[in-house]
């Protein structure tokens, strides 16, 4: 049911109704705080606030078993779930949600954060280089950090996937590929550490991973000609541990894979989405993105290790194992997002598994093993996909349609179009059901053609493409195209469906032991609640702005709470305006960003 009474509404929530943001004015009034009262002398440092006088430091252990009422970093667990076993909301009383606090974060474009919850302490982080602390029961603003961005920073895509906990540190990795570590009590920078050359349009989008006594980040920047890499650093100084380039040079392995010359020094495989971590094996899996320039004919072979899950020794750094999903990639089709660590039945035998939705339209179920090689097990497409017309029984490699494969001065069309059948919002699996729940899109198809030149310049556009480059491609069918899927993992078969008649669906996906699903992604704005077992709607609740951030889940006091953002704008925004193109009826989505908390009465 549609909650149809007034919401229940804070100090925080009006001023999110009005327009007025009570963060904004705390910081200004905490910001003259500090101001020297005249020249020469220093200001005292702001108090602590009273609910982090006493913040509980987040353990390795406790990151590796966290307490149920916590959510400390992006998807819980290390195994990327996204999964909570709060239960006190579920499928009988889901319906009764209300809207507990609501504010405004002060900043518009996309929001793709997911919010952290220690101890009563919410985190979050949004564009424009800024991480804010909450009250997570009342949503009075504890702290606000902004960092001040470097002239010349070019950032394609300025967007924050996140923050991490470990110790008393916040970790933030900036736009401008820098990784910051703030006090949590006071959200003071503790340190600063520049990853990569933002003027060559290296930036960072994802939230850092904490694994094996490291902060861990990855770098974007696929459409520049970057290099990509994954490196670590030490949580307490800052100080680089070791780096790992996704594109090897001359003589190392994979670099057989890559033409002649130098065209490795900027052959892509960007990292935009946070791994996911083995601690048995200390074993991270990172997903890779596009090669450099776009177009496969133009770096002949397969480009390792573009289009890839990575399986990384988090000690040194080394490549353990890998899978390629598209060699020699040359549709857009990234795949950044990890796969999930799930074990799962086939033939009579537990596979320790990983599974992986990507972005090319397929469902891949893997092997993990010992946290070395990656191996094979099963694919299979979960949308409308016309590129690969069969996969290699043993290795899974796709035999590619050349007539759909786009290249130099040669106009394809394909689907799913470059956005994917998914993009970067993560899919959620559920142990109680025994599924995973994807955020799909289907039916949405594009076309590329490669240009005769291109030529690297640092920190301008390496990507030799003209999207589209002729008429309009229809949809493969038009009565839908958002979708949340609903798989089992042990027959690696449909359960079941919601489809989303004029919207696409770019909602990160939370399971609870309620037996929900809960996500938003679609133009309506709407953040739904979902029976895990059947797919009905139990709930929904309009918000400001469309919700492409993951939901997640915690305990106050008791008490379960929901927490989202909301924020439209970007990749979603792109392909939204692609089905208003073709398709009459569809809504276009108000941008903005604001924080949304629910909970039963």
């Amino acid at each position: 049911m549609r909650h149809s009474q007034l919401p229940k509404i804070t100090i925080g929530g009006l001023a999110a109704a009005l327009g007025i943001s009570v963060g904004l004015l705390v910081t200004e009034s905490s910001s003259r705080a500090q101001q020297p009262e005249d020249r020469g002398k220093k200001a005292a440092p702001a108090p602590i606030p009273l609910l982090l006088q006493n913040y509980s430091p987040v353990t390795a252990d406790r990151l590796k078993n966290p307490a149920d009422g916590d959510w400390l970093m992006i998807r819980r667990t290390y195994n990327g779930w996204g999964y909570s076993p709060l239960d006190q909301i579920n499928t009988t009383n889901v319906s009764k949600l209300h809207l507990v606090w609501s504010t405004i974060t002060g900043e518009s474009r996309v929001h793709e954060a997911a919010p952290l919850v220690n101890n009563g302490a919410m985190f979050i982080s949004t564009p424009n280089g800024q991480v804010i602390a909450f009250d997570a029961k009342t949503g009075d603003i504890l702290w606000r950090y902004r960092k001040p961005r470097p002239p010349g920073a070019v950032i394609l895509h300025d967007v924050s996937r996140g923050v991490a906990l470990y110790g008393d540190k916040v970790y933030y990795a900036a736009a401008e590929a820098e990784l910051v570590a703030l006090d949590a009590k006071t959200g003071h920078p503790v340190w600063t550490t520049t990853v990569a050359d933002s003027k060559a349009a290296y930036y960072i989008t994802l939230a850092p991973l904490i694994a094996g006594g490291k902060v861990m980040v990855g770098v974007s920047g696929g459409e520049t000609g970057i290099r990509g890499f994954i490196a670590a650093y030490d949580p307490d100084t800052g100080k680089e541990q070791w780096r790992t380039y996704t594109i090897p040079a001359p003589g190392e392995p994979g670099s057989e894979t890559w033409p002649k010359g130098d065209q490795w020094k900027h052959g892509g495989g960007p990292v935009w989405v946070t791994g996911n971590y083995e601690p048995d094996t200390n074993t991270a899996y990172w997903g890779t993105g596009n090669g450099g320039p776009w177009m496969g004919d133009k770096r002949p072979g397969d480009n390792l290790y573009t289009a890839s899950t990575l399986a990384i020794n988090v000690a040194t750094g080394a490549i353990k194992g890998y899978f390629q999903y598209t060699p020699n990639e040359s549709w857009d089709w990234d795949e950044p997002s990890p796969p999930l660590l799930i074990d799962y039945q086939r033939n009579g035998r537990t596979i320790k598994g990983l599974i992986d939705v990507a972005r090319n339209g397929y469902l891949w179920f893997l092997d993990r093993g010992n946290g070395n090689a990656i191996k094979f097990v099963e694919g299979k497409p979960y949308v409308y996909q016309n590129v690969f017309r069969s996969l290699d029984p043993v290795t899974g490699r796709p035999d590619v349609d050349p007539e759909h494969k786009p290249g130099t001065n040669k106009r394809a069309e394909f689907c799913p179009n470059s956005h994917g059948g998914k993009n970067w919002p993560p899919i959620a699996y559920s142990p109680q059901t025994r599924m995973i729940y994807i955020p799909a899109n289907n039916n949405i198809c594009g076309a590329i053609t490669g240009q005769e030149e291109v030529t690297y310049v640092a920190g301008k556009g390496y990507t030799g493409v003209t999207l589209g480059g002729g008429p309009p491609v229809k949809p493969h069918a038009t009565d839908h195209f958002g979708e949340v899927q609903a798989w089992n993992v042990d027959t690696g078969e449909e359960v079941w469906m919601h489809k989303f008649e004029k919207s696409p669906n770019w909602g990160a996906m939370l399971a609870t032991a309620g037996g929900l699903v809960i996500s938003g992604g679609t133009n309506d704005r709407m953040v739904r609640a979902f029976d895990a077992k059947d797919g009905k709607v139990l709930w929904e609740f309009p918000t400001s702005s469309g919700i492409e951030a993951p939901v997640t889940t915690y305990l106050v006091d008791g008490k379960q709470y929901i927490a989202v953002l909301s924020g439209w704008g970007g990749d979603a925004n792109g392909m939204n305006g692609t089905l208003q193109r073709a398709v009459s009826g569809v809504r276009s989505v108000p941008e903005g960003g604001s924080v949304w908390v629910f909970a039963l009465e």
